[in-house]
């Protein structure tokens, strides 16, 4: 566990930082389960950058250790992105930006929180079930065209 980690609004000289972050978890997350094309289509459109552009402005993300260390985004009662970069995973830095999202989709009156992660990530999975999520429904993930399978969790 890392003593303070700061959650604050993401500012554009984080940016660069939270790139780095989406591409992280790109390479070790994704990338392995995904087709050559679907990679090579994220690389080459910068869609990790892209999203980060536009909406970057909106996310929070966790210092720690002086660096960006993890960002999430919410839209509605949806954490449509939680990345934590993987020199601080498994140190508390998801834990606490979840907790902020959770924190901050109540306060906005929603009465749940969903978010999606794919059934082979049982990194994640196993994190969102050890603080209470549950899997509500599995679909075809048709972001990545690799044949994989989404899981909603609340």
């Amino acid at each position: 566990m890392i003593d303070v980690i700061l959650i604050r609004p993401a500012h554009p000289q984080d940016f660069p930082a939270m790139k780095a972050i989406l591409r992280d978890t790109f390479e070790r997350t994704w990338r392995p389960e995904i087709t050559e094309a679907a990679a090579r289509r994220y690389i080459e459109t910068d869609i990790g950058g892209g999203f980060v552009a536009h909406s970057g402005a909106d996310m929070l993300v966790a210092e720690a250790d002086g660096r960006v260390a993890g960002l999430v985004h919410c839209v509605d009662d949806f954490i449509d992105a939680l990345h934590v970069h993987s020199d601080f995973q498994r140190r508390g830095v998801g834990r606490r930006l979840l907790a902020r999202a959770e924190g901050d989709i109540a306060e906005k009156g929603f009465p749940r929180v969903r978010l999606e992660t794919d059934t082979f990530n049982e990194q994640a999975r196993g994190f969102y079930r050890a603080l209470g999520y549950v899997e509500t429904a599995h679909y075809p993930d048709e972001e990545w065209q690799s044949g994989l399978t989404t899981v909603l969790m609340e």
